[in-house]
């Protein structure tokens, strides 16, 4: 089971390392390094143009299993010796990864048990990557192995500036092995069978156990899965990956103490609770792929920076992004000229101290050989690496300027329990997809201009005069008793449809929420909730209500806006109450925006300068105002006196004009 790094009583240890120490006061920039896939001549021709764009920092090794241990046992480093002597010879570091992701063939074929088995008992084979069973106690052994050996090797390297664990955590297992862990997890959770039977409700449909034995992960049933069962098995599976990057991390840190250690997050994945994993982690870094043809692709990107800055409570890592197409989608679009720098410039203005890439050159076999790289198959005479030149030019400028990120005006509330609860069959509308939900609030805020942080229900938010809960299906009583506890304190709430309707076992509250919420926000009774169809939409009082909707009766003297006609006619909306907002729709975009406007105006929130035209960007990092016009074509911005634009030297006289897919970065 899961540890804290030290017990609690013991003393206080010396403080971690952060991205400070690896930054040293430079922007890292670079990408992931797999020079295995080409010969050695070539590596200094890569380490020639990476001189030429700035690069300051690779990551190697993150697939190099098999190149390392080609057989068991049998180590390989004189190759990532030669690399890491090169690296440190042109001044760039380098971030060692573990390369316990893609486990090479021997393990699986020599060791089975290593294997992932699906929900329905199918065995997932090597021949791809991330084909490892979390509870596996082989795989633990020899992931232990090479990332001992790793790090006994390079911890006094003078290039080594970060370790890099494992890749994108992600596997699920419902095997054998990680069944008798999940039966481990559940004893340290409940302590009696008992306990488990009432928190999974198991007197439903003669579920009951008594015998640990008898319980399994949640497999392929004939009917419908147990809730909460399926709600432990994602709490688990979680764990179960934390437990396994913890192993590497105490190796890893035991030789380098001063040497910081990270992960790489995927945006918003389901799988991790990333406010528990971001603890354990001394930078946190994340991938971020927004598809350039999606008009709101620059506000994915936002919500994402938003909520690695908030896990990491300060600057993060940009792990991976792309220089140009992607291979997985159904048509992998490259980025329009300016883009890449545009969307790179975003990711610094909201909190980010390194900007990195998968990867450094695109691979010419394998399955990502479509995957762009900083060095495209057109080579150095290809826009790509031309405007990865010019990004790397252009971000020691800014460096020197770069304070830590402040904290936002606005808080939203995310929880991965809440996710896994409400994200299962047998819901009242399988429409309901909690990211859709987060970033159709979220892009009200961001098109107000209004940048937020993230946070848990449980965390302190007592700083900000704002704080949204896009939707929170579960809450535990900790968690109620804190939103309560915010809006006493003079904080505006305003929570979306379906929130405190179950209880952290997901199990449905009388009264369909919480008694305390009903209370707040002047609701006597929920009497149905009426989810809505593909396409319909349900009047309101000056906007439309999309995706859900709610039979409401309201406490009387509880200001509201009215649903107007079918059956709800007449019935609230939207609830009021003092500092408590409660909507119990999806307003359509602009309607959205505009109430969220409104009620961040009224709590005293604005945006870091007024009059931005939509498309336009603005964010403050210290005392730098990032502009970023995120239009196709060019905007002229009405921006204060007296500045100068950082990568230009350009002195602002009352206006500018921002190009297509244009930066501007202003300084007192």
């Amino acid at each position: 089971m899961i540890t804290p790094r030290r017990p609690a009583s013991a003393p206080d240890p010396a403080p971690r390392p952060t991205l400070a120490d690896a930054t040293k006061g430079r922007i890292l920039f670079g990408g992931d390094y797999n020079p295995e896939q080409w010969p050695e001549e070539t590596w200094h021709e890569d380490a020639r143009l990476m001189r030429e764009a700035g690069v300051n920092s690779v990551t190697l090794g993150v697939f190099s299993w098999s190149t390392l241990e080609p057989r068991p046992g049998e180590r390989n480093f004189a190759w990532l010796d030669t690399l890491m002597d090169l690296m440190h010879a042109n001044g760039i570091g380098v971030v060692l990864a573990t390369p316990t992701s893609s486990p090479p063939p021997w393990l699986g074929r020599l060791h089975p048990d290593t294997l992932p088995v699906t929900e329905d008992g199918r065995t997932e084979w090597w021949g791809g990557r991330q084909h490892f069973s979390h509870s596996s106690a082989t795989y633990r052994h020899h992931a232990a192995a090479i990332t001992e050996a790793l790090a006994a090797r390079y911890a006094a390297h003078p290039a080594l500036t970060m370790w890099h664990i494992n890749n994108e955590y992600c596997t699920f297992d419902h095997g054998d092995e990680a069944a008798a862990a999940f039966r481990l997890w559940l004893r340290n959770r409940y302590g009696t069978l008992d306990a488990l039977n009432s928190a999974w409700g198991t007197a439903f449909w003669s579920q009951g156990y008594d015998t640990w034995d008898g319980i399994l992960p949640p497999r392929t049933p004939h009917y419908l899965k147990n809730p909460t069962q399926v709600l432990d098995f994602r709490r688990f599976t979680s764990d179960a990956l934390l437990e396994c990057y913890l192993a590497e991390r105490d190796i890893v840190t035991r030789h380098t103490p001063h040497i910081p250690v990270t992960t790489n997050f995927m945006p918003l994945w389901i799988g991790q609770d990333a406010w528990r994993w971001a603890q354990e982690e001394d930078v946190v870094s994340v991938d971020l792929y927004p598809d350039p043809r999606d008009p709101l692709g620059a506000q994915q990107a936002a919500l994402v920076q938003d909520l690695t800055r908030s896990q990491a409570k300060g600057p993060w890592m940009l792990m991976e992004q792309a220089a140009g197409p992607v291979n997985w989608r159904g048509v992998n679009h490259p980025k329009p000229r300016g883009l890449n720098r545009l969307w790179s410039l975003q990711a610094v203005a909201r909190g980010a101290d390194a900007v990195c890439y998968f990867q450094w050159r695109q691979s010419r076999q394998g399955a990502e050989k479509f995957h762009s790289g900083m060095v495209s198959h057109a080579g150095e005479q290809g826009r790509t690496y031309a405007e990865v030149r010019q990004l790397g030019a252009e971000l020691p400028a800014l460096a020197p300027h770069l304070a830590p990120p402040q904290p936002a005006q606005v808080a939203v509330l995310h929880d991965w329990h809440s996710w896994w609860a409400g994200a299962q069959d047998a819901r009242p509308s399988a429409r309901v997809d909690l990211p859709d939900v987060l970033r159709a609030w979220h892009r009200a805020l961001w098109e107000e201009h209004l940048t937020t942080d993230f946070a848990h229900p449980e965390h302190d938010l007592s700083a900000y005069p704002l704080v949204v809960a896009p939707q929170l299906y579960l809450l535990t009583d900790a968690a109620i008793d804190n939103l309560l506890a915010y809006v006493r304190g003079g904080g505006t709430l305003v929570c979306g449809f379906f929130t405190g309707a179950a209880d952290e076992d997901d199990r449905i509250r009388p009264g369909g929420m919480d008694a305390r919420l009903r209370a707040l926000f002047g609701i006597r009774t929920l009497h149905e909730w009426w989810p809505l169809d593909a396409g319909e939409t349900v009047e309101c009082e000056g906007f439309k209500g999309t995706l859900w909707s709610e039979e409401l009766e309201p406490e009387p003297g509880t200001d509201h806006i009215p649903y107007k006609g079918g059956e709800l006619d007449t019935l609230p909306a939207i609830l009021h109450r003092d500092r408590a907002w409660y909507v119990s729709t999806l307003p359509e975009p602009p309607a959205l925006r505009a109430l969220l406007a409104r009620i961040a105006t009224e709590a005293g929130v604005r945006p870091p300068l007024d009059g931005l035209p939509d498309g336009v960007e603005a964010v403050r990092r210290g005392e730098l105002l990032f502009l970023l016009n995120h239009n196709r074509d060019s905007v002229t911005v009405h921006v204060p006196p007296d500045h100068h634009d950082v990568l230009t030297g350009t002195p602002t006289t009352g206006e500018l004009t921002l190009a297509r897919h244009g930066v501007a970065v202003l300084k007192p």
